[in-house]
């Protein structure tokens, strides 16, 4: 099932699939208005805030998303697979940091 993705800082919007990331969603499509790094939840720069929607999460790094950002919304768009229509905001850098001690935990075991 496709769910419809909004930027609120673009006001772009496209359909993105349950089965795929809000990044590659947004990617497949050839859309822009989310930051994208290394597409694999290491880097830290599609970091968004989702307002409103429902989503699955996926492994991603604690040096990028610790669980006060996991409960306030605040997510990587490449680790999030959509379960409803998504309203969010890009808060993601433009540039990678990698800090030393940097681990992926999936959600449910943090």
């Amino acid at each position: 099932m496709k769910h419809l993705i909004e930027i609120v800082d673009t006001d772009e919007s496209f359909l993105c699939d349950e089965a795929q990331s809000v990044l590659d969603g947004m990617f497949r499509l050839g859309r822009r208005g989310i930051p994208s790094g290394c597409r694999g939840g290491a880097c830290g720069v599609c970091k968004v805030e989702v307002l409103d929607g429902e989503y699955q999460p996926l492994a991603m790094s604690r040096c990028h998303v610790n669980e006060d950002d996991l409960s306030e919304g605040r997510v990587l768009a490449c680790r999030i697979n959509p379960q409803s229509p998504i309203t969010l905001r890009v808060i993601g850098k433009m540039k990678a940091s990698f800090g030393r001690g940097c681990k992926t935990t999936p959600p449910e075991l943090s």
